[in-house]
C-alpha cells in the first residue's frame, strides 16, 4: 500500500487531464466529499462551494456535459480551483478522477487529544489495521480458507501496491483502490465485513458460530477477524465504509451506496472465538513441493537434518522448511552444491502458518534449464555462510 501522506510527508502527485474528466463524474465526486451545490445556469453549468460554505474557499463553475461550449475550459479551471484548495476533500476528488477507484474509509472513536489531535501510536494503529484488512481481502479474492497463513501473500501483496491512501485527520483514513486491478478486492471486503458482522449477531442472539464457517464463503478469515480486533481494539467503536468508482458503476450483486458496517469492543469475544476456530478448523494441506534449497541445517556430520526450500512450484507459498533423514538430506545437500531445484511430498502443517512441511518424503533432485541453473548456482555462491553450517554441524 503506498502512502500518500504520513511517511512522504505530502500526497502522491496525481493530476486529472482535463479532457478526459467526465463533468457528471466530477459532479458525484464533489458531492461525496461535501461540497455543496449552488444556484447555476440552468441546463448549462452548477456551481459548488467546498465543505463549510464559500468562506471555505473558491467555488467551482462545473458544466453540465460536456455539449456546453466552455465546458473543457470550465473543466480546467475547477481542477486548478481543487489543486489550490486547502481542503482535504480536494485532494481525494482529485486521486478519484486522476486514477478511478473505489473508495475505503475507517473511522476509530477514540477521545482526541489536545486541539483535535491524535496521538501518533493511534495513526499507526489505525493504517495497520487497514492494511491488514485489505491483505485480507486480498487473499480471499485468491481463494477462500479460513486461515491463509504464509499462502498467496506474495500475491496478495503485489495486488495492494497501487493503493493510494488518504490525509487520515483524527481517527479517518481513507483508501483509494484502483478499479483496475483492484476492484475485486472490495467487492471481497464488502461483502466479508457484512458476513462477519451478520455472524457476531447471530452469535449473540443462537450463541451459535455457524454463521461464521458460512462467512468463509463470503471472504471471511481469521485474516480478517484479526484485522477487526486490532482496528476495534483501544477504540469506543468503529466503522467502515465502501464507495463505489462513479467512472465504473456499481459493481454487480452490490449496494450502491453500501450502508458502513459497525464493530464495537462488545464484538471482540466473538470476533476473538471465530479467529481460534478458523485456525483449528483449517487443515494442512498435502503438497508435492518443488523448490531450490537455501539452507540446510543438522547438529552433527552426520544424521536427519532441517532443510529450507525456496518453493519454485506446488505451493502458494515463498518458502517452506522440513526435517529429512540421514539420506533425504544428503540428496537435498547434493542438489544445493551443483545448483538443482528439489521435489518433495509431505503436508503444509497449518499451524506453523503453512510454513512448515511434515512427513517429507520422495526427494529428488530436478533437472532445470541451463539459464535456471546458472542463476540457482549464483543464489548458492552468494549464501555459501548456510551451506557451510551445514557442512559443520553448527547451530
Amino acid at each position: 500500500m503506498r502512502l500518500s501522506s504520513g511517511e512522504s510527508g505530502g500526497p502522491e502527485t496525481v493530476e486529472p487531464v482535463p479532457a478526459q474528466v467526465d463533468p457528471a463524474v466530477l459532479g458525484v465526486l464533489l458531492h461525496r466529499h461535501g461540497w455543496q451545490r449552488r444556484g447555476s445556469a440552468a441546463g448549462r453549468y452548477t456551481r459548488w462551494t467546498p465543505p463549510g460554505g464559500a468562506a471555505a474557499g473558491t467555488s467551482l463553475l462545473v458544466p453540465e456535459s460536456r455539449a456546453y461550449p466552455d465546458s473543457e475550459d470550465l473543466i480546467g479551471e475547477a481542477l486548478t480551483a481543487l489543486a489550490r484548495s486547502a481542503a482535504p476533500s480536494a485532494r481525494e476528488v482529485l486521486v478519484s478522477l486522476a486514477v478511478p477507484s473505489d473508495e475505503v474509509r475507517w473511522w476509530r472513536d477514540t477521545p482526541p487529544g489536545p486541539s483535535g489531535t491524535a496521538p501518533w501510536t493511534e495513526q499507526e494503529r489505525l493504517r495497520g489495521a487497514a492494511h491488514r484488512m485489505l491483505l485480507a481481502a486480498a487473499l480471499a479474492v485468491r481463494g477462500r480458507a479460513g486461515y491463509y497463513g504464509a499462502r498467496h501473500r506474495r500475491q496478495a501483496l503485489a495486488a495492494l501496491e497501487d493503493v493510494l491512501v488518504g490525509p487520515a485527520p483524527g481517527g479517518r483514513l481513507t483508501a483509494f483502490v484502483p478499479v483496475e486491478p483492484g476492484r475485486p478486492v472490495v467487492v471481497r471486503l464488502y461483502e466479508a465485513l457484512y458476513a462477519v458482522r451478520e455472524a457476531i449477531d447471530y452469535r449473540r442472539t443462537t450463541g451459535g458460530m455457524e454463521a461464521f464457517d458460512a462467512a468463509v464463503g463470503a471472504g471471511a478469515s481469521r485474516e480478517l477477524t484479526e484485522a477487526v480486533i486490532a482496528l476495534v481494539s483501544g477504540s469506543e467503536g468503529v466503522r467502515v465504509a465502501l464507495e463505489w468508482a462513479p467512472a465504473a458503476g456499481v459493481p454487480a450483486g452490490c449496494a450502491p451506496r453500501p450502508e458502513p458496517v459497525e464493530f464495537s469492543p462488545g464484538d471482540l469475544p466473538a470476533l476473538r472465538e471465530a479467529g481460534a476456530r478458523y485456525l483449528d478448523d483449517e487443515p494442512s494441506l498435502p503438497v508435492r513441493v518443488t523448490g531450490a534449497v537455501v539452507r540446510l541445517r543438522r547438529s552433527g556430520p552426520r544424521g536427519p537434518g532441517t532443510v529450507r526450500l525456496r518453493v519454485l512450484a506446488g505451493a502458494e507459498i515463498p518458502y517452506v522448511r522440513m526435517q529429512l533423514d540421514e539420506e533425504a538430506y544428503r540428496i537435498a545437500g547434493h542438489a544445493h552444491l551443483v545448483g538443482l531445484p528439489i521435489r518433495v511430498v509431505g503436508r503444509l502443517e497449518s499451524r506453523g502458518g503453512f510454513r512448515r512441511l511434515a512427513g517429507a518424503t520422495g526427494v529428488v533432485p530436478v533437472q532445470v534449464d541451463d539459464a535456471e541453473r546458472d542463476r540457482l548456482m549464483k543464489s548458492l555462491q552468494e549464501n555459501l555462510d548456510f551451506f557451510e553450517e551445514a557442512c559443520t554441524g553448527e547451530e
